[in-house]
């Protein structure tokens, strides 16, 4: 039989516990999933049965939202309360399930057992592409056996283990599993507690994976000889294209490291370093990299030690450096200054698609603010006196004639046009027009 019958599941031989069971009649219990004699059209009933069977078995209560909606391609079962035991039924449930490709199971109480029971599932249901198993109390044992799977599963493209208390050896199980796994695109690995050996193994993944694209290890510690270590991996790294490492204490080592790693990264595109105690010693040094990288768009810097400095030091490598792709910089808690203003303004005319979010000019906030006025009634007054529509606007810029406009495009068309709209109002209206963030104008 290709897929796990029920029996098998239940009393795997060193990954589960053995189990009394009542003896069922073949009327009272059919224990082959793959039964012959049921027709396809009745696939949908016949996992809704074996799931309440299992549940009885094991003794938990069914969820009855898991029965109302086997007819959806994702299961959301966040916050269930499942435990190990009910991620035991429903792992026996999905054995054999071909529709599902989307598991949620975020905040359900499965721990380690529950995972071993995944596991196994996982080793015969070759559908779910999509896993989400953060803040489950997985530990040390559930690292393991999640880092096991991976390493012969062919069908998950991303995995979210968020908060679930895993610690720097945790890590290298992560990173030999992933040597070898290139199909995983999307690593979620956010709320843990890896530090600086974590960064070592987690940098060895880096150095050693194929496949992924989105890594997240935001609020975990890495730190000093950490942050070192994985930004040596991302060094040499040649997938990966977004990294979120906001709430890590980087400071100016870490960032002096990243700076390295970017002068040689070619396909990071989304960098988020927000909260990472960096200065703007810190911000001088990942400019150095950033002078000789050309694919970084998104740079995010939030929340960090920077004044004007800093702020300063991150246009001009933009306005010095010809090949730079940076189209995005979030330094939103920053007080800025005229000159910087004058310096934005100037660098804008060369990289028009240039979208700095800083905290406001210094001296701003005691002042009467100036009377707001409404870009798009601008850009309508503008027309009107011009006898042209809003539509012809628009029209003029999507030259696919989509409905749909990409940010940048927008943002260089209204800057070179002559409406007469200051800076802060072509992002105010873009922020209305993509409320989503979507990087999209959509004017229908």
């Amino acid at each position: 039989m290709s897929a796990l019958s029920f029996e098998s599941l239940c009393l795997k031989d060193d990954d589960f516990p053995p189990l009394t069971q009542p003896q069922y009649t073949e009327d009272e219990f059919d224990t082959d999933l793959e039964s012959d004699e049921k027709e396809e059209s009745n696939k949908q009933m016949s996992i809704s049965e074996v799931y309440i069977q299992a549940c009885k078995l094991v003794g938990v209560v069914p969820v009855s939202y898991f029965v109302r909606n086997l007819d959806s391609t994702t299961m959301s079962l966040n916050h269930h309360g499942l435990g190990p035991l009910g991620c035991k039924a429903l792992a026996i449930a999905l054995v054999s399930d071909m529709h599902i490709n989307t598991l949620e199971l975020a905040d359900s109480d499965i721990q380690a057992e529950g995972a071993k029971y995944l596991v196994e599932m996982l080793r015969a249901n070759f559908t779910i592409q999509h896993l989400n198993v953060s803040n489950n109390d997985l530990q040390s044992a559930g690292a393991e056996y999640v880092a096991k799977m991976l390493l012969d599963n062919i069908s998950l493209k991303s995995i979210k283990l968020s908060g679930n208390g895993f610690t720097d050896d945790d890590a290298r199980y992560f990173a030999d599993a992933l040597s070898t796994n290139s199909r995983i695109k999307e690593l979620d690995l956010s709320h843990n507690e890896f530090c600086g050996k974590g960064g070592e193994h987690l940098g060895q993944l880096l150095a050693n994976n194929e496949g992924l694209e989105v890594l997240d290890l935001s609020w975990n510690h890495l730190r000093m000889k950490g942050a070192v270590a994985f930004s040596a991996g991302l060094k040499v790294n040649m997938m990966l294209k977004y990294l979120h490492l906001s709430w890590n204490g980087f400071g100016n080592e870490g960032a002096l490291a990243m700076g390295e790693a970017l002068k040689f990264n070619n396909t990071l595109v989304h960098l988020n370093l927000n909260n990472n105690r960096l200065t703007n010693e810190g911000v001088g040094m990942l400019c150095k990299g950033l002078e000789f990288n050309d694919t970084l768009r998104v740079l995010l810097l939030a929340y960090n030690s920077l004044t004007v400095e800093g702020a300063l030091a991150l246009v001009n490598v933009v306005k010095n450096t010809p090949k730079t792709a940076l189209e995005e910089i979030n330094i939103c808690n920053v007080l800025v200054n005229e000159n910087f203003v004058n310096l934005l303004e100037v660098t804008c005319q060369d990289h028009p698609s240039l979208d700095v979010q800083y905290g406001g000019v210094g001296g701003f906030i005691s002042k009467k603010p100036p009377k707001r006025v409404d870009p798009m009634k601008v850009i309508q007054d503008y027309l009107d006196l011009r006898k042209l529509r809003l539509w012809d606007f628009f029209r003029n810029i999507d030259k696919d004639g989509t409905m749909r406009v990409p940010v940048a495009d927008f943002r260089k068309a209204v800057q070179q046009s002559t409406i007469p709209l200051e800076r802060y109002q072509i992002e105010e209206l873009i922020q209305r027009l993509d409320r989503d963030g979507t990087g999209m104008v959509d004017y229908r």
